[in-house]
């Protein structure tokens, strides 16, 4: 029986759970893992300095979040900080036997200095720090044996022990308190404990946190609730929850700015009460926290709730003007319609038309007939019409109708001048329904179009624009009975579009696809270009072609980082733009299915895949943040980044010329990201386009004077300051003024050593120059006397061959005389033996005389002598064993005489004078391949 009971009980706890997951409308819930922020899982202690930057006391060390970037210092003894505590510039921290502060430098990062080794000796084995407060110039160290406060204008400690240890301490508004085990609450007094309470539930209770009340202390207990300690006496405060709280234990908890309380537990998530202890949230992690174990709560200056687990952290945007409502079971599936209609909220989605009462935490119920895809709700003369894939229903409180089965439902219009009709769309044309008898019925479908009429819109002349994903936008001109089309006109331009969408705004007519947004020129009946409303879709932005006329008369369309709406000036008829900062990746809306419904007058219920926001588009004016530069680090080529100064006018190296900046505003909001605009002067004069992204990088740029400046804005709402940051690449040694001057001297001196040179070179060259043309007039002047003595030797040579030439006519004269008296010689011998003739004997004798060869060599060695002196020495020196008749055989050979010619000259025979010339010869030694007569002729 009981285990049926217990049963029952957590049956009932897990529906209630269940139906609570997609009723409640929660704030927006930002979950943050332990890999967004690369530390250890578990969050003990939460702070936040005066710019906004907000510290955790993490198992890795100090986590830091500046609204952009993470950032962890490991703690100073790789140890758990389990503390953490911002007062005035220090971050105070504490963890296993140490404790110390933090303070930022110029390069904007933290430096850790020690307090505990100061007091060393005075701080327990495994002594764990697990709180810190403040109060005036004291800093309070808690740990859980005794307090430490630190006095930070003197510097000195004093120490608060306890008999039995110390579980926690708390502040409130003018006292620190704190329990000790099993002995009751005591307040700090003096710099000494006094015994505040001892009364048994404060002895046998954990106490998590004291607040301050009108009348004294409000005590919360682990398991036990709230306690109220008025004038020494305990009494029992009640809230909502102390029935559910009573089952799990309280680990902790504080109050908000507004007097509401968090309360935090280690295994149910964190309960929301109001100040007067009613239930507000109780959100888990079905519902969007990152763990049910709660180890820290903390406020920020935006009033933003932030959550420590035991798995991550969890940021909670308690002020945000969205909520939502999600569905995580797949129950209620994804919402294409909405409708707030006589005080109940209506959900049409791809499951069924769900209802339940406005504002409240019912769940979500489905109405009877209505399973399947809702496309539509639409409300005219008193009646909710709902266009469903089964057709057409007519909603009347929690039952549904159905009038219209013949075809799906896309949508509802009324028709110009004709109340009682309605104009619907349908998978396969358009039909129209009227009111008989004050009840809504089917009338015709309208022949002649059978294409799907998702959007449709009419004029005043019974034409109706349609417009069809793949065929384009159709003009139907129906009868005045709304019977039968007469015509249809196929647009070709604009042309068909995926998640393309028509809507009337301001009795115009307008199409969205990926190229623009065009609007109908009501004379020419042609679609032109509107500048205005295509801006949305520029830079890639284009989603979805969807357009939503709400209640106010105001446009919506949506692109992928925002959701804008156009709204009629009031002082003009031109349209007023706004744009909220909200991407279609957070929003996850169906693309081309997007849907805003107005449920007042500044809340719209957005509709997404897995439930619904309520936007209240008032509350968007943003808050006043500042935006600032939080890191600037430069590096050269394949080097590690060198922090630099952000409190003062940066002068970086040359090769340094890597810049990167880190900016933010510090805003923690889900949905609603600080968009940034950046330019550095001096290396481009325009500002950049708005983006989300909080850090830029500037490449290889050149030496010079630069001013880097940032703005920011959010919520559509410029950020009123900019913040500037002025730094110098210096120039290259090479490009000093110093160096210019040092090279101007150097090119000056090389300048005159080279024109020194040039002109030793020069003077050089003409000296050679004129040594070179000196010999050359030298040479010339040999040559000419080599051609004088050319000339003299070929003229000596002439006279030579002359003078051979004669002696050889002279040779061959005394030849010729020698062989006439010698024919004539025997001549006359022949004419002496046969007359005996002493006169002819006579003249035989004078013949003889005449032809002596002596005589006629002694001739011929003197005139050969004139025309080749010394050969005959010459020849004679070289071979002294030649005999004068070999003299005389050299000359004849020297005369280029022929044997045959040479034989009368010695009157020998041809043959004896071979004999002779072989003989020569060999006197001479001669080699068998040398010629004898060019020898003689050589010498």
């Amino acid at each position: 029986m009981l285990k049926n009971l217990l049963f029952r009980f957590i049956f009932c706890v897990l529906l209630l759970n269940l139906s609570l997951s997609f009723s409640q409308e929660l704030p927006p819930i930002i979950k943050y893992s332990a890999l967004t922020y690369e530390g250890g899982n578990q969050n003990w202690m939460i702070t936040q300095d005066k710019n906004q930057h907000l510290y955790f006391a993490n198992n890795e060390g100090l986590l830091e979040f500046n609204g952009s970037s993470w950032k962890l210092y490991p703690s100073p003894n790789e140890t758990i900080i389990r503390s953490v505590k911002v007062i005035g510039d220090r971050i105070y921290t504490g963890c296993y036997m140490e404790f110390g502060f933090w303070k930022r430098q110029d390069d904007g990062r933290l430096k850790y200095t020690s307090l505990s080794t100061t007091i060393k000796n005075k701080i327990l084995n495994d002594e764990i720090f697990w709180n810190i407060i403040s109060y005036d110039q004291w800093v309070v160290f808690q740990s859980l044996n005794r307090i430490f406060i630190f006095d930070s204008q003197k510097g000195n400690f004093t120490i608060v022990a306890t008999k039995k240890g110390i579980t926690k301490s708390y502040k409130t508004n003018n006292s620190i308190y704190f329990q000790s085990l099993n002995d009751g609450l005591y307040e700090i007094e003096s710099g000494k404990s006094r015994l505040v309470s001892n009364a048994l539930i404060l002895q046998k209770n954990r106490i998590v946190n004291v607040f301050s009340i009108d009348e004294g202390l409000l005590i919360q207990t682990e398991f036990n609730g709230f306690y109220k300690l008025a004038n020494s006496i305990l009494s029992k405060y009640s809230t909502a929850v102390d029935a559910e709280l009573a089952s799990t234990s309280i680990y902790s908890s504080i109050r908000l700015s507004d007097g509401s309380f968090v309360i935090g537990t280690v295994s149910k998530g964190i309960y929301i009460l109001t100040k007067e202890g009613n239930l507000k949230y109780h959100i888990t992690q079905i519902l969007g926290l990152t763990n049910n174990t709660v180890l820290s709560l903390f406020e920020d200056y935006d009033k933003n709730l932030w959550v420590g687990s035991d798995n991550g952290i969890n940021c909670l945007n308690l002020q945000s003007p969205i909520h939502s409502s999600t569905d995580d079971t797949g129950n209620l599936g994804t919402v294409y319609a909405a409708k707030l209609y006589q005080g109940k909220l209506y959900i049409g989605t791809n499951q069924g038309l769900f209802y339940k009462n406005n504002k409240s935490n019912e769940e979500f119920k489905l109405i009877t007939g209505t399973k399947g895809q809702v496309w539509s709700l639409f409300e005219y003369d008193n009646t909710l019409f709902c266009g469903h894939d089964s057709g057409t229903f007519i909603i009347e409180d929690t039952t549904a109708k159905n009038i219209f089965s013949l075809s799906g439902t896309w949508k509802f219009q009324t028709v110009p001048n004709q109340k009682s009709l309605l104009l619907q769309g349908n998978y396969f044309g358009l039909s129209i329904l009227t009111k008989v008898n004050n009840q809504w019925v089917f009338r015709n479908k309208i022949k002649g179009f059978d294409y799907s009429s998702r959007y449709f819109e009419l004029d005043n002349t019974f034409g109706v624009y349609v417009s069809h994903e793949k065929q384009g936008i159709f003009r139907l001109q129906l009868d005045t009975k709304l019977q039968k089309t007469n015509s249809i006109i196929t647009y070709s331009s604009p042309k068909s579009g995926k998640n393309s969408g028509l809507v009337k705004y301001n009795n115009t007519i307008y199409y969205a696809y990926k190229e623009g947004v065009f609007k109908l020129d009501s004379k020419t009946k042609q679609f032109k270009k509107d500048k205005l409303l295509s801006s949305v879709f520029e830079n890639d932005e284009y989603t979805s072609g969807k357009m939503i006329v709400d209640n106010s008369n105001k446009i919506w369309l949506f692109s992928k980082n925002r959701i804008h709406y156009f709204s009629m000036s009031k002082l003009s008829n031109q349209l007023k733009q706004n744009a909220i900062p909200i991407p279609a990746s957070l929003t996850n809306a169906m693309p081309g299915y997007e849907n805003v419904t107005q449920i007042s007058n500044y809340d719209y219920l957005i509709g997404t895949t897995d439930g619904y926001y309520i936007l209240n588009i008032s509350d968007l004016a943003s808050k006043r943040y500042s935006v600032s530069i939080s890191e600037i680090t430069t590096n050269t080529l394949s080097e590690e980044s060198i922090y630099r100064s952000i409190n003062e006018e940066g002068e970086f190296k040359y090769d340094e010329n890597n810049v990167s900046f880190n900016y933010t505003v510090p805003e923690y909001n889900k949905y609603i990201k600080a968009e940034y605009q950046y330019v550095l002067e001096g290396f481009h004069d325009e500002w950049s386009e708005w983006s989300t992204k909080p850090t830029v990088s500037f490449k290889n740029i050149s030496s010079g004077d630069y001013v880097f400046k940032v703005r920011a804005k959010f919520a559509n709402s410029s950020i009123e300051n900019t913040a500037v940051y002025s730094f110098t690449i210096l120039k290259p040694f090479y490009r000093t003024n110093f160096a210019i001057f040092i090279f101007l001297l150097f090119f000056l001196f090389l300048t005159r050593y080279i024109h020194k040179t040039y002109r030793n070179y020069y003077h050089k060259q003409q000296e050679k120059l004129i040594e070179e043309n000196n010999r050359l007039l030298e040479i010339k002047e040999l040559e000419i006397e080599q051609q004088l003595m050319k000339v003299e030797n070929e003229k000596l040579t002439l006279d030579v061959d002359m003078k051979n030439r004669e002696l050889a006519a002279t040779s061959m004269s005394l030849n010729s005389k020698n062989e006439l008296l010698a024919f004539i010689k025997e001549d006359l011998k022949k004419t002496s033996e046969s007359n005996n003739s002493l006169s002819v004997k006579s003249v035989i004798r004078t013949i003889n005389k005449n032809i002596t060869e002596e005589d006629s060599w002694k001739v011929f060695k003197e005139a050969f002598d004139n025309a080749d002196k010394d050969f005959l020495k010459k020849i004679k020196l070289a071979h002294p064993s030649l005999t004068p008749n070999d003299l005389r055989l050299c000359a004849y050979l020297r005369l280029n005489l022929s044997s045959k010619e040479i034989a009368p000259l010695l009157n020998i025979s041809l043959r004896s004078v071979e004999i002779k010339r072989y003989r020569l010869r060999k006197k001479m030694d001669l080699h068998h391949d040398q010629g004898l007569v060019e020898y003689i002729l050589s010498v």
